[in-house]
């Protein structure tokens, strides 16, 4: 081997700054992605925000599908035939009403407590280590040694504010908050104690053992059993833990006047800017040819067109893979999730010629506002079961739809193994595993045939018995 010097030229795709930007624009919700925005103001004294009334970006035209592919045009017209800007259309925050904080709820009950000083300093502290859910995340010992109080001190105030409202906070365990509920309910009896002990087995079904652990029968069990469904394992969760959190649709999907679908992008969602036309005239006439001035403007000006650009790009690529989302799912718009059709991101960029992971971008963390509700972009995207008779493929989420259907029909003398739901759903055309089948019922927390049978058979006798009495 003899050393030599070769030349090799060969090509690479290098993704520049901008192009990176560009991508990552398209992922961004639309909080952040005004976030992003406000900074790129701060920073690029040329861009500024738009007025509403300067048709400028923003204003992108949503199309009009009236459910064939050679009917799509653009349109702005309402059912009622009204005009679709901004303003038409309700805020969604005015209709979020400011809630009560389970702290200040607390804190309120605490102030009109007889406490002593020191009891009040407890209680605050206390009050401090109270979690969203209504549990204390502290233990006596521990904010005993912090304050340099007895624990006897620290539990005398906690008992007092275990009575507080809602019923039930203040507990350290699941336990604890249901026996405080039970005990205000005056309904915490040694039966109800030692089933409150062994929740575990209530979460097992094991209704035989905790029959014999609580030395009761079906019937009392079964009135047992419906006191604590009554109760409430997270009483914080009623309040309002932060300030008011709303949804808000990046697409509006609207029944259209002449039949079919309106798509439109939520203005509210579109940042606005312009180039300061004005201030680039002023600085470009003051400054010299090579000044540093005027390279720094040169760069603001192609970063402020390079953003607009992307933004203007992001507006466009969402709206079209929103229209071509609708496009595929009118079934489900118009009759439910039963109609609900297999698709992947795949489809959806052959249709509009994009790539795959433009539409996985596009489709993280957006929203849709439909007659039906609003879903999240990759809600539609679902896979496919085959079909027993040979036609079009059904969607896993319309499969998981139907086993809930099934379950909730059966009857006590018809409750159905997982191999009797495949079979059933192979008679509706729905070619599905038992293991499928099983795999779908768990993941929507749905028991077992055997526990259900028993819960039924529970739930039975019970009722049975109210009616004899």
């Amino acid at each position: 081997m003899q050393p030599s010097v070769s030349l090799l030229q060969k090509q690479s795709l290098v993704a520049s700054p901008q192009l990176i930007e560009s991508i990552r624009l398209l992922q961004l919700a639309h909080a952040e992605l005004h976030q992003f925005v406000e900074q790129e103001l701060e920073k690029n004294p040329l861009l500024e925000p738009a007025s509403k009334d300067d048709g400028s970006f923003g204003e992108v035209e949503g199309p009009t599908w009236s459910g064939s592919p050679d009917r799509l045009r653009q349109g702005k017209s309402l059912p009622n035939g009204t005009s679709t800007a901004p303003g038409d259309r309700p805020a969604l925050e005015e209709f979020v009403a400011l809630v009560e904080t389970l702290h200040d709820h607390v804190a309120r009950q605490i102030a009109l407590t007889a406490f002593t000083p020191q009891e009040q300093l407890i209680a605050g502290e206390l009050a401090a280590h109270l979690e969203d859910t209504g549990y204390l995340e502290v233990s006596s010992l521990e904010l005993a040694g912090s304050l340099n109080v007895r624990v006897a001190d620290v539990e005398r105030v906690l008992e007092t504010l275990q009575h507080f409202d809602p019923p039930g906070i203040f507990a350290r365990t699941l336990s604890e908050c249901l026996e405080i509920q039970l005990r205000q309910r005056d309904r915490f009896d040694p039966a109800m104690a030692a089933l409150v002990a062994n929740l575990e087995m209530l979460a097992r079904r094991d209704f035989q053992a905790l029959k014999q652990r609580c030395g009761v029968d079906e019937d009392d069990l079964l009135d047992m059993l419906q006191e604590i469904r009554a109760l409430d394992p997270k009483p914080g969760n009623r309040f309002q833990s932060g300030p008011p959190e709303t949804i808000i649709p990046d697409v509006w999907v609207l029944p259209s006047p002449g039949g079919g679908w309106q798509i439109e992008l939520d203005p509210n969602t579109l940042p606005k800017l312009l180039i300061n036309q004005s201030y680039v005239a002023e600085v470009s006439r003051r400054a010299g040819k090579n000044s540093k001035d005027m390279v720094f403007l040169n760069e603001c000006l192609q970063n402020a067109n390079w953003l607009i650009r992307s933004l203007d790009q992001r507006a466009k690529t969402i709206l079209k893979v929103a229209t071509e989302i609708v496009r595929q799912q009118d079934a489900f718009l118009e009759h439910g999730v039963a109609h609900l059709r297999p698709l992947n991101l795949r489809t959806v960029a052959d249709a509009i010629n994009v790539h795959e992971s433009t539409v996985s971008r596009v489709t993280s963390n957006k929203y849709m506002l439909t007659p039906r509700g609003v879903f999240e972009l990759k809600y539609f995207f679902t896979v496919a079961i085959a079909s027993s008779e040979g036609g079009d493929a059904h969607s896993a989420e319309a499969v998981r739809h139907r086993i809930k259907a099934i379950v909730a029909e059966e009857s006590l003398d018809d409750v159905l193994s997982d191999d009797d739901i495949a079979v059933r759903l192979k008679e509706t055309g729905i070619e599905v595993a038992r293991r499928t089948v099983t795999k779908y019922r768990e993941a929507m927390n749905i028991p077992s045939s055997i526990q259900r049978r028993r819960e039924k058979r529970l739930w039975f006798n019970g009722e049975q018995g109210l009616k004899a009495s």
